[in-house]
């Protein structure tokens, strides 16, 4: 197994991590008497977030390319970065995060931790995350594919995440 496959499995991994988490937190959610938003875009970004690691690990092995140090250290820090934010977001948030929109109607917004800097930093991290892990080992086709199907999916994902907010905060204003 190559280092970088591994490094493609640890992610997944991570992954799982977020999905189990997502699932404790929706039950929390829902006791809460949450409702959940935009349900329509939520297996297209499933399918896309796997594809992205399974196009990883097919173009590296596939594509014949060798690692560049000069191009794959900065991305692989710039995947760990992403997994930085991305788990600082998930504490940040707790049991309010999830990778579904599901929102508890009268909480305030977050306001702490990576969110007093901008709206929506886990988004960020998907961005930074999708363009490098794929660069680590120079599968550009995977980083360049997946950025420009992730970016309507981000639109979507961010237009249905802002109405959610914005009616589960007018809720907690009357």
């Amino acid at each position: 197994m190559t280092p970088y496959t591994l490094l493609v499995l640890l992610v997944a991994g991570e992954r799982l991590a977020e999905l189990v988490t997502a699932r404790r937190n929706a039950a929390w959610s829902r006791r809460h008497g949450a409702a959940e938003y935009g349900r329509g875009h939520y297996p297209v970004m499933v399918a896309l977030h796997t594809g992205l690691l399974a196009g990883c690990l097919v173009e590296a092995h596939t594509a014949g390319r060798p690692f560049q140090p000069a191009l794959g250290w900065p991305m692989f820090a710039l995947a760990l970065a992403a997994q930085a934010l991305r788990w600082w977001c998930i504490r940040t948030l707790g049991p309010r995060w999830n990778t579904r929109v599901i929102v508890v109607p009268g909480l305030p917004l977050v306001t702490g931790g990576p969110y007093r800097l901008m709206s929506h930093p886990n988004y960020l991290a998907v961005v930074v995350e999708g363009l490098a892990l794929p660069l680590v080992h120079g599968a550009w086709i995977t980083a360049l594919c997946f950025t420009l199907a992730d970016l309507p999916l981000l639109a979507v994902r961010l237009r249905c995440e802002n109405s959610a907010l914005t009616t589960a905060t007018a809720v907690a204003a009357r």
